[in-house]
């Protein structure tokens, strides 16, 4: 079925969106355009508001309106442990099961050879400087348990081992090829008090 090119750009707009794919986008467009136009604006302001106002801390690379994050301004946080995360929707994640009071280190990716992602790609030289400069006493690998997850995991433990700071590993009641961010609550939590030495 062909459509009017206002709701076929729409459409193709949210099949854009990550999971999303043809049908649901089509769903999407109908409910939008049956929405109030105030609605329908107010929506699309939110993603500009956010789009223009949100950015990356420059310590932990957390999505922040303000630099630095509230995380790494916290006082209250126990700055000599580490976490280390793949997305910033990890963060937010951890956040909610209100075990784990460090800092965090978000990588924005994992290493993926095969896709071109190395090192440098990530945020791992700036990792390294934040360990280097002292004061941290654990670091606490959370990437995804897949292959990257666990290549990204190993790569990090030999870069920190030799200066002389604990690696942990979460624990695995985590599904082997998930996303940390579809893990609840109460088995994340069992994960960070499970964690192990790399």
């Amino acid at each position: 079925m062909v459509y009017p090119e206002p709701l076929e750009k729409l459409i193709t707009g949210f099949c854009r969106f990550p999971g999303i794919g043809p049908k649901t986008a089509q769903r999407l467009a109908f409910y939008l355009l049956d929405r109030p136009r105030e609605e329908v604006a107010g929506f699309a302001r939110a993603m500009v508001e956010a789009k223009d106002k949100m950015r990356f801390c420059s310590q932990c690379g957390c999505f922040t309106e303000k630099d630095p994050c509230g995380f790494c301004t916290d006082p209250r946080r126990e700055r000599a442990v580490l976490c280390v995360v793949q997305e910033p929707r990890d963060v937010l994640v951890l956040e909610r099961t209100g075990q784990f009071r460090g800092v965090y280190h978000v990588l924005h990716g994992a290493l993926s050879p095969l896709d071109g992602i190395g090192p440098e790609e990530l945020r791992l030289p700036l990792l390294a400087r934040r360990i280097g400069a002292g004061g941290i006493g654990e670091v606490i690998i959370a990437t995804n348990p897949n292959v990257e997850g666990d290549a990204t995991a190993a790569y990090i433990a030999r870069m920190v081992k030799p200066l002389g700071v604990k690696v942990t590993r979460i624990a695995f009641g985590l599904p082997v090829g998930g996303d940390l961010e579809y893990a609840d609550d109460l088995t994340l939590s069992r994960s960070l008090e499970g964690r192990r030495e790399m």
